[in-house]
Parts: structure tokens; C-alpha cells; sequence
């Protein structure tokens, strides 16, 4: 596993990857950079918080409806999920 650390709204995350996921997540990190920019370009008033939410919004509406199923791919999904649920929980108490 490789320690990285992300910016995600100006706050810095560290993180444990597996080396093939590193650059997935570098450009996940990047992409939601961009996005929150575009954001606070359309709605000024609002502070980062509201604009991380409305990209959250944003993508699960336009994420495509698909029927999910026990598989091990949703499996996996899940857990790596909750991992990174984790990392952000302690990442914020300290």
C-alpha cells in the first residue's frame, strides 16, 4: 500500500492505495477540483461545504440508473467505500 496524501476543498487527506489505484484517485481528486471551481463560478455566495454538496448532488443525478445486485464487483465497491468513509472520519478528528 502507498501513503498519498489528496487535496479535496482545500483540505489535505492522506490516504493508503494500492499502487495500480494511486492514479485513479490523484485524478478523482483533480477532477472534483475542477468541478468545485466550476461551482463557485456559477453560485459565488456559497462556501465550499455547499459546493462539495452540490457536486455530490450533482453526480448521483446524472450517475445512470442501474439495478444493483449482491455481485462481488458491488462487494468490493462497498468496502472501498466504507475504507476511504474511515480515512475521512480520521482524517477530520485530528
Amino acid at each position: 500500500m502507498l501513503n498519498i496524501h489528496v487535496t479535496i476543498c482545500d483540505r489535505p487527506y492522506r490516504l493508503k492505495v494500492r499502487p495500480e489505484e494511486e492514479e485513479t484517485v490523484r485524478k478523482a481528486a483533480r477532477t472534483i477540483a475542477e468541478k468545485i471551481k466550476e461551482l463557485q463560478g456559477m453560485y459565488s455566495g456559497s462556501d465550499k461545504q455547499d459546493h462539495l454538496a452540490m457536486l455530490l448532488l450533482m453526480t448521483m443525478v446524472e450517475r445512470p440508473h442501474t439495478q444493483v445486485t449482491a455481485t462481488e464487483d458491488n462487494s468490493a465497491l462497498d468496502a472501498a467505500i466504507d475504507a476511504l468513509n474511515q480515512q475521512i472520519a480520521e482524517a477530520l478528528q485530528s
